[in-house]
């Protein structure tokens, strides 16, 4: 499972980037903290599947996008 949860990090942080967004940016998006965004993109803190489809949801992408 913490392989996973690394990959969403990785391509959370590739997207985010991408679309020249802080951590900031998605954080406010979201309601939440900003470090919560990075402990999400360092694979600290594992997203529920509801986490997941909100980050997706914010970044313009789909949640099976974030997950491969």
């Amino acid at each position: 499972m913490k392989n996973e949860v690394l990959q969403f990090g990785k391509k959370l942080r590739e997207v985010r980037l991408k679309k020249k967004l802080s951590q900031g940016d998605i954080a406010r998006i979201l309601g939440v903290h900003r470090s919560y965004i990075s402990g999400l993109e360092r694979g600290r803190r594992n997203p529920s599947l509801m986490t997941v489809h909100k980050v997706a949801k914010a970044l313009g992408v789909s949640a099976n996008g974030l997950l491969k």
